[in-house]
């Protein structure tokens, strides 16, 4: 089987709640979805998403995926896409890093080996380990009633964890802090995630103030080193997200036990086949792991949830619909959230195609 197209798409899409507010004053109307679709002379089509959560963030750009493929695409076309391995190596030959611009070439990879095997994606990550994957729901940052009005509606919709978006003004979001976790009922969770927004003191601040709180710090500040001097006061279990980068930040995060959960965004990794060895490595160490990715439709939702499955339940702390989150598509079928869990397709593949209507004319073409 070889590679005889790939084309690149891109497609806006926009946020359900109108602003997305999360961090230090971030802001997101519109996500950029960049889509990849691989053809292959077996009649196979395969495809996988990027969707940064605006632009630069975690080193990424929306503009990424299609100065990736100049370099690849023609390098890529006549190889096996069943051959995931020796497609990664290609692809870190061509370009070293910028693994969110090869993620959507791997997923696609995988959505090919799948069909081909005639076997789901989770099969070929190691099986189904969790059979509808626990979800969290995200809370932007807004006036406390607003955030608080908006769990009740999550809630009623089948979510049992939350996310508050925390990180702009440290003294209003400890006020936030305690009005959600207030909120919550008998097997809820809440996580305050800062996106890396809170100076080390103004970190150290919120901590001191919600000690007897029972919820996860995630990601207080910018750098590995400031949030473990955030976590030498803070009584709360640690989340790690933008800091964890690859195979080497979850070594440093296990040798140093520094961080109770990672959370697994599969394109800041650099696709599943490295998102894999990581989750690997991490629940080896008794560390859990959610399964996410920065933003995206239809098609990333459905690698999540693919990831999510072949994830030990037992160390699987959530997941999350990335696709109810938009007004616009980027593929059709895919992983179906029912009741706070999120379910990957039993079909071969993915199960997911391009939603070629929404995704319009590629911006860029390949073809041998």
């Amino acid at each position: 089987m070889k590679i005889t197209r790939i084309r690149i798409f891109k497609t806006d899409l926009p946020y359900v709640g109108g602003a997305y507010v999360w961090g230090a004053g971030n802001a997101i109307e519109t996500a950029k979805a960049s889509v990849v679709v691989i053809d292959t002379d077996a009649g196979l089509q395969g495809c996988g998403e990027f969707t940064p959560c605006g632009e630069n963030y975690m080193v990424a750009h929306s503009e990424g995926v299609e100065a990736f493929a100049r370099l690849a695409a023609p390098v890529l076309l006549g190889e096996d896409p069943r051959q995931v391995a020796r497609i990664e190596r290609i692809m870190d030959h061509v370009v070293q890093g910028h693994g969110y611009a090869k993620a959507p070439f791997d997923a696609a990879c995988w959505d090919i080996l799948g069909q081909a095997c005639g076997q789901p994606v989770w099969m070929l990550l190691g099986g189904k380990l969790t059979d509808g994957a626990p979800m969290y729901r995200v809370a932007p940052q807004k006036a406390t009633q607003d955030t608080l009005a908006e769990m009740q509606r999550y809630r009623a919709e089948g979510y049992r964890q939350f996310q508050i978006k925390v990180g702009s003004d440290w003294a209003s979001d400890i006020d936030r802090i305690h009005a959600g976790v207030a909120l919550l009922e008998p097997g809820e969770k809440a996580m305050a995630d800062a996106n890396q927004g809170w100076r080390v003191d103004n970190a150290i601040r919120v901590a001191r103030a919600t000690p007897e709180l029972d919820f996860i710090l995630e990601q207080p500040c910018r750098t590995y080193e400031e949030c473990q001097q955030v976590r030498r006061v803070a009584q709360q279990p640690m989340k790690l997200d933008e800091c964890v980068s690859g195979m080497a930040a979850a070594q440093r995060i296990v040798a140093d036990r520094g961080a109770e959960i990672c959370c697994l965004k599969i394109s800041n990794l650099g696709g599943l086949s490295k998102a894999r060895r990581v989750r690997e490595f991490l629940i080896e160490n008794r560390i859990a792991v959610v399964s996410e990715d920065s933003w995206g439709g239809e098609i990333a939702t459905a690698a999540v949830a693919h990831f999510a499955t072949s994830t030990p339940e037992e160390y699987l702390q959530n997941t999350t619909d990335l696709m109810n989150y938009n007004t616009a598509s980027t593929g059709i079928g895919g992983a179906v959230a029912k009741d706070g869990k999120l379910y990957a397709p039993d079909v071969p593949g993915m199960g997911v195609v391009a939603d070629f209507e929404s995704l319009g004319t590629p911006i860029a073409e390949y073809a041998l």
